[in-house]
């Protein structure tokens, strides 16, 4: 997860003026004399403008999460002034046109600006507030003893363990007010057997600490996503899981029946395919193998077994295209005449998705994909177009107030432009479609939409993940179009005749479609060079590229050629630059010359053939994250066999530039041999805390205790000296 920071769209602030017409030259610029109150425009002035709401919104909230701080108490006194301003001005801006004080076309601008301002404030508001909704305590320490709280969620980690999650916490000798609101371990090998209940409170002995902090400055801030989930501590458990109390009813009943419709999934089905169907209807992705995980990244296909918008609107589609069928049918043979057909199927296909909601266990991206889905669906009943611009504005600011920590995540950035991606294509689709064989149109409409909907979000993703599967376009083509046409349609009718018993022919063919997409992924995946690994790209990137994209849409227009230069010529161009710009960044940017783990255990040093850590074991997940971020294939044993480092494996030293030099110190002792080793011109790193050094070292020093606030630290040697970037930045809870 990166945050969206950097600089703003210029065009939110001037394109939509250029959406206003009949304002002619005359209407603008001519004087009138005080006391005569010119009648105001058309509504003209506010036509194609709510698309730019969400967009002004999520410039505040991208401002809040690119703060460098907490924002406090000036931030927020320049931001309620900036809200003042823009909201006085657009409330002002049509008195003083219908008095002649201002032209109708400043005044036009003068509330456009004034209005998009206080969106941005309030993108801004809606972040802090929501902090401030989800704050509890963080565990600021290690704790090994005791864990007693209630099982809420079950799923795997990406070492393969099952992991659980408790509330109500209750730690030995620590207080409530300092014990996490919500925990999660990861049970051992020998801790996996039989697994209570959801809802019955549990105890098991555990390791916490608190959540992990960027491996690297700019990298991916699991502490942040752990505060917006409420989870306070992390760690494992070897103990086997104990119940302490009965199960809990209300509405815990109803998860405890999701729970076991998956396991009768996945046994009615079987193996893996019966555990891929389980996740596509249940959101239980626990019976998911790693390696099944895995060829499913390198295909490009996890997102199949992540329920988004993808699954969601297959399903609502589903629903509507056939019971909408149906009601024509009858119709045509006369059993109802004068039925709002349209929105009869509609209305049921919000109450599938409703259903699914609740059978996919409720999650973030799931509640996401549902208001999508609902809003275009509400679109239909309103006798409005279901599919718009409008209607995908309606729903990402729907999205936004409810939860606006949603921007910086990959599910909402790639969902939303996947969406405007076919939205855009709609139209080129709906001429061409006419002219196309009847049986050809949804066969060709499944693979144009995988073609788009892949073309829009491989960016995201490689700029998210680090990774571009070259043959992904290849594996959706083959397994989207099965899992709309055979896998969710068999679910539907699965879960339509189960009550009665006859779930099975439709689970077989559920299984069907499944194992032909886990066959295409392991096919893909298996193919020469089917994963590339993708440098990460500069903080600025992904602002830029978001940004840019969503004002060239905004702004184009088939006439835009045969009009005169306007705001909405400027904000085209704009967004154009800003597409450029975000490339020749990413292309251009250079990874940091030497990079320091939070806690000391391992350091990297770039070299001309790629960059080498410290040692071959010992802060394997941090040097993974190195290395993907780099672009680098290789393992952490290849890459400590880089020719960089000398020296015993503890005591380990290697040349930066001419003058500079780096050491790493690690097991029992180092912080002694670190504190004898500081000299001018070098750069020590120790495992251990290093003891007695002076108030101005005469080395750079990074032992734990200075790490831990600082956080993990890259270092580029520049002419003027080191330059260092640390990735503490600030924590996004109030102290």
């Amino acid at each position: 997860m990166r945050a969206a920071a950097g600089p703003g769209p210029v065009p939110i602030l001037s394109a939509p003026a250029a959406a206003l017409p009949g304002l002619t030259r005359a209407r603008s610029n001519a004087a009138a004399p005080a006391d005569i109150r010119r009648p105001r425009p058309a509504a003209a002035s506010r036509a194609g403008l709510f698309p730019w709401v969400p967009v002004c919104l999520s410039l505040g909230i991208a401002l809040w999460f690119a703060w460098p701080a907490l924002p406090g108490t000036g931030f927020w006194i320049i931001a309620g002034g900036l809200g003042l301003a823009g909201f006085v001005a657009a409330r002002l801006s049509q008195p003083l046109a219908e008095r002649g004080r201002i032209g109708w076309a400043f005044s036009d601008g003068l509330r456009i600006g004034g209005m998009a301002i206080v969106l941005v404030v309030a993108g801004a508001g809606l972040a802090g507030i929501r902090s401030a909704h989800v704050a509890a305590p963080v565990l600021e320490w290690r704790y090994y003893g005791p864990v007693e709280g209630r099982l809420v969620e079950i799923d795997r980690s990406a070492r393969d363990r099952i992991r659980l999650t408790l509330d109500r916490v209750v730690l030995r000798d620590v207080s409530p007010a300092r014990t996490p609101g919500k925990v999660r371990l990861s049970l051992m090998d020998m801790a996996a057997g039989d697994l209570p209940p959801l809802g019955q409170r549990v105890m098991l002995t555990g390791n916490l600490g608190p959540p992990s902090g960027p491996a690297a400055p700019g990298s991916f801030d699991f502490r942040q996503y752990a505060w917006f989930e409420g989870l306070g501590a992390v760690g494992y458990s070897r103990t086997p899981v104990m119940a302490v109390a009965a199960p809990e009813g209300g509405l815990w009943w109803m998860h405890r029946a999701r729970i076991a419709i998956s396991r009768a999934m996945q046994d009615r089905i079987g193996g893996q395919k019966g555990a891929v169907a389980a996740a596509l209807m249940t959101g239980d992705r626990s019976g998911i193998e790693e390696a099944t995980n895995a060829v499913m990244r390198a295909s490009n296909l996890y997102h199949i077994i992540s329920i988004s918008g993808l699954h969601m609107g297959m399903l609502a589609g589903f629903v509507y295209g056939a019971l909408r069928m149906a009601l024509v049918a009858a119709q045509g043979i006369g059993m109802i005449c004068g039925w709002p057909v349209h929105k009869i199927a509609a209305g049921a296909a919000i109450a599938a998705a409703s259903a699914y909601l609740w059978l996919s266990g409720g999650g973030v991206a799931t509640e996401r994909a549902f208001v999508m889905v609902a809003v275009m669906l509400g679109a239909i009943l309103a006798d409005r177009r279901a599919i718009s611009l409008r209607t995908v504005a309606l729903a990402a600011t729907i999205i936004l107030i409810l939860s606006p920590e949603s921007l910086i995540s990959p599910g909402f950035q790639m969902s939303f432009a996947a969406t405007i991606a076919l939205i855009l294509t709609y139209g080129p689709w709906s001429r061409l479609a006419p002219r196309l064989p009847f049986w050809l149109r949804p066969l060709l409409m499944l693979l144009v939409s995988s073609f788009v909907a892949a073309m829009a979000t491989s960016p995201l993703a490689a700029a998210h993940f680090n990774r571009m599967a070259q043959y992904g376009l290849l594996a959706n083509l083959l397994a989207v179009p099965v899992m709309g046409t055979l896998v969710m349609p068999a679910g539907v009718i699965a879960a339509l005749l189960a009550p009665i018993g006859l779930a099975g022919p439709a689970l077989w063919i559920m299984g069907l479609g499944t194992d032909w997409m886990l066959r295409v992924a392991e096919f893909v995946a298996g193919l020469d060079g089917a994963v590339t690994a993708v440098a990460a790209p500069p903080a600025p990137v992904l602002p830029l590229m978001g940004f840019g994209a969503v004002a060239a849409v905004l702004c184009w227009r088939r006439d835009l050629a045969a009009s005169r230069p306007g705001p909405l010529a400027a904000g085209l161009v704009a967004g154009l630059l800003m597409l450029a710009g975000s490339a020749a960044l990413w292309l251009t940017a250079a990874r940091p010359q030497i990079l320091i783990a939070a806690e000391g255990e391992a350091v990297g040093l770039m070299t001309p053939s790629g960059r080498a850590v410290s040692k071959p074991s010992g802060g394997s997940f941090i040097v993974r994250t190195w290395l993907l971020e780099d672009g680098d294939t290789a393992t952490q044993e290849e890459s400590a066999a880089r020719p960089a480092w000398q020296g015993d494996r503890r005591d380990r030293q290697a040349v930066v530039t001419a003058d500079w030099q780096v050491l790493h110190f690690t097991g029992k002792g180092s912080g002694r041999r670190a504190l004898a080793a500081c000299r001018p011109n070098r750069i020590v790193v120790a495992s251990e805390p290093i003891e007695g050094l002076p108030e101005v070292p005469p080395c750079l020093a990074f032992d734990p205790r200075r790490l831990r606030q600082s956080g993990a630290v890259s270092i580029d040697m520049k002419t003027e000296g080191p330059r260092i970037t640390a990735a503490s930045g600030r924590r996004p809870a109030p102290n």
